[in-house]
């Protein structure tokens, strides 16, 4: 998934000179307003289909055991940005700004209104704090990747074996229903999306200098930038929940 949300580039960043200017800003200002606004419709979703009844009751159910589960629905909306992502990385070989801005805004409601059972798993509160803690360090690990001049290419390539490996420890305890492997991958899943946060800050701002003023291939680049970062966010703010979140169960 990794290597598809960083699609617009497909080889190692070249070296590139890494002073700050104002097309730099503009490009990364127009990445994170994006994403800020994707965050902002996510979580209206989610606060629509999980506290307004009408809409709840279409999406989730409780099971024999009291737990919340999913519906037929619920199931097919939580299953579509996978659907979309791969499905994409077939039917986007030349990607235009306007096609990722859908896939984008694709994503972020199917996710969004996926999110809908956390208000149903933990209490509004927790789920407050826990936003906030993850905005935090996502804050702190951009500045990280975007100030550091080491190179975080290595890095990246070991994350991005991580994410395949913890979906398919995430595959595996499905079955399982072990309390032990869920609580260890979700400590692995934040140590792999702060890593790859920082990592795609940094590949976004070597994609700027790479791509030279393009300016169709930067607003493919801001819409990918954005998907890229949106999905770490949403992972790490989920990953974190299983720590910091109030159980309503």
């Amino acid at each position: 998934m990794s290597d598809f949300r960083n699609g617009y580039l497909n080889t190692a960043p070249a070296k590139a000179d890494m002073a700050v200017d104002a097309g730099l800003r503009s490009f990364m200002l127009g990445v994170y307003n994006k994403l800020a606004l994707g965050l902002v419709v996510a979580g209206a979703l989610a606060y629509v289909t999980g506290n307004v009844p009408a809409v709840q009751q279409l999406l989730f159910a409780a099971g024999p055991d009291g737990r919340v589960g999913l519906t037929m629905l619920g199931m097919i909306v939580q299953f579509s940005p996978l659907v979309l992502l791969f499905g994409s990385m077939f039917f986007m070989k030349n990607p235009t700004a306007g096609g990722v801005n859908m896939l984008y805004w694709a994503v972020v409601a199917t996710i969004g209104a996926g999110m809908g059972i956390l208000f149903l798993r933990y209490t509004g509160g927790s789920i407050a704090s826990t936003f906030f803690v993850t905005a935090a360090a996502f804050g702190a690990l951009s500045l990280v990747g975007y100030t550091t001049k080491k190179d975080l290419t290595a890095m990246g390539s070991f994350l991005i074996m991580g994410v395949i490996g913890l979906l398919i420890a995430m595959v595996v305890n499905m079955f399982m229903q072990s309390g032990t492997l869920a609580l260890i991958i979700s400590g692995l899943g934040v140590l792999i999306f702060s890593g790859l946060i920082a990592y795609d800050t940094q590949r976004l701002k070597m994609t700027y200098y790479q791509l030279g003023g393009d300016q169709a291939a930067m607003g493919v680049a801001t819409g990918f930038g954005a998907l890229g970062l949106f999905l770490n966010f949403v992972n790490l703010f989920q990953f974190l929940m299983m720590f910091l979140g109030g159980n309503r169960e």
